[in-house]
């Protein structure tokens, strides 16, 4: 069975959708642009932020490492903990979604064959409490994940572990830390080398948005035995696959090119609806790729732009009954991307019954396999008489080789779309002024941070009428 993904964009084209769609004759004009998109993006490649570009070729002793803790993880611990956000949670729960039983956790441990897993990506109070009534502390492993190590989220989440582990473990404590971080900059290498935790390093030139496919990711899912060696394959293959400047033939310069002309038609949303529960959570990995990645207010050379096109997470069946109502009839302003499976991990036959009623009874003897596909053609078709754009991504079936391959044309997709844009892909500096604005009001003593308050300070007052 070929396992390469496939794109097929007949639907976002103006020769099948209608004028709603890109003519081809723009297409044609944009090969030019999208040629110079894929020169920049090589030249790239491997420095200053494109160090991910380098992850599926690099990283055999990395991997070994990661494959030897991993296994000493599961002979010793019953559960491994995720501390991150954004990137550092994004991507390993979405892996661990897409290639692991959907109800994992829940599986007896023989079943699992490794820990329970969890992602603890936000800093709700009642989370964390949460999060320890469930686990036992003395067989427990956290991995700790933030290149800076000055995110407040993640920090401070190390803080309340470390004091629990000192707690209930004794000296035994530093033995349930492993740290994933930057191996020459930040706080945490500082950290992770006072205290002598096992350590893996996020290479310098890999943002975390772009941080699967290292250590960031790979470590979590090679504890929950997910084929990490198959991942990088599928995302080399990929790359190799999309060398060529030549449009017809790489994917994923195609479908940048394809989306910038969405946008420039006033397509400004991005709907990713797989249908496929575990493809789920690969749409909220993608809305930070797209979002922070493409949305930035300035251009390479100063011009403001105030560029973007906003991500939506559905899923297919459920948002059928939720949003495609919106999408069929309300502004032309999305495309909407399909994340089609084609063999399923499972078939689920559906019985015979309800003989009197023949809207019901029709089902018996199909599959809930060919219902999810045929709801899915039915929504493509409902979209095509509507005259909006869409697009299919084809994956043979879920695995760690496709989900590699994915998640790898999704991150060039974006690269060279912001290099179609002319815009730092790379950097979020809208990130970074809400990250400084929450450390003035939590108190934080430096300069920047007290002035930071006195800016604050200097908002228009708040009215009392406005509150109700």
């Amino acid at each position: 069975m070929n396992q390469s993904i496939r794109l097929d964009v007949n639907p976002m084209m103006a020769e099948y959708v209608g004028p709603r769609g890109i003519a081809r004759a723009d297409l044609d004009a944009l090969v030019p642009e999208l040629k110079r998109a894929h020169a920049a993006v090589e030249a790239g490649r491997g420095k200053d932020m494109q160090g991910w570009m380098d992850l599926p070729y690099n990283q055999e002793e990395v991997v070994a490492d990661i494959e030897a803790t991993a296994a000493k993880v599961r002979e010793e611990f019953d559960a491994f903990v995720v501390l991150g956000i954004g990137g550092s949670a994004l991507g390993p729960a979405a892996v661990q979604a897409a290639l692991n039983h959907l109800h994992y956790n829940e599986l007896p441990a023989e079943k699992r064959g490794a820990p329970k897993l969890y992602v603890e990506d936000n800093i709700d109070p009642e989370r964390m409490a949460a999060l320890m009534d469930v686990i036992d502390l003395s067989k427990t492993c956290f991995n700790v994940i933030t290149k800076s190590g000055g995110t407040a989220e993640t920090m401070s989440q190390y803080l309340i572990v470390t004091e629990a582990l000192k707690a209930a473990c004794g000296d035994d404590w530093k033995r349930h830390i492993l740290i994933t971080t930057s191996a020459s900059k930040g706080f945490l290498i500082k950290i992770a080398q006072r205290e002598g935790f096992k350590t893996f390093y996020i290479p310098d030139g890999v943002g975390g948005r772009f941080s699967e496919l290292c250590p960031v990711g790979l470590l979590a899912a090679a504890v929950c035995n997910i084929d990490i060696r198959a991942m990088l394959e599928g995302a080399k293959d990929m790359d190799e696959r999309c060398k060529t400047d030549e449009v017809f033939a790489n994917p994923a310069l195609l479908d940048a090119g394809l989306m910038l002309l969405a946008m420039n038609k006033g397509a400004n949303m991005s709907v990713m609806m797989p249908y496929a529960d575990s493809l789920k959570l690969m749409a909220d990995w993608y809305a930070q790729l797209w979002a922070e990645s493409l949305g930035k207010n300035v251009t390479l050379d100063g011009q403001p732009c105030n560029a973007g096109q906003t991500p939506i997470k559905t899923l297919g069946v459920t948002d059928q009954h939720s949003q495609l109502q919106l999408y069929t009839e309300g502004p032309f302003d999305k495309v909407i991307t399909f994340l089609k499976v084609e063999k399923f991990r499972a078939t689920t036959p559906i019985p015979h019954g309800c003989d009197d009623i023949p809207t019901i009874a029709f089902l018996g003897g199909k599959s809930h396999n060919q219902l999810i596909e045929a709801e899915r053609q039915g929504t493509q078709y409902a979209l095509y008489k509507a005259q909006r754009m869409c697009q299919i991504i084809t994956l043979p079936e879920v695995n760690a080789y496709t989900v590699g391959q994915l998640m790898y044309f999704f991150e060039l997709v974006t690269a060279y779309t912001g290099a179609l844009l002319n815009i730092n892909t790379f950097n979020q500096p809208g990130v970074e002024e809400s990250k400084v604005a929450a450390y003035a009001v939590m108190g934080y003593d430096s300069e920047v941070h007290t002035a930071k308050r006195e800016e604050m300070k200097n908002r228009p007052a708040e009215k009392a009428e406005y509150i109700l």
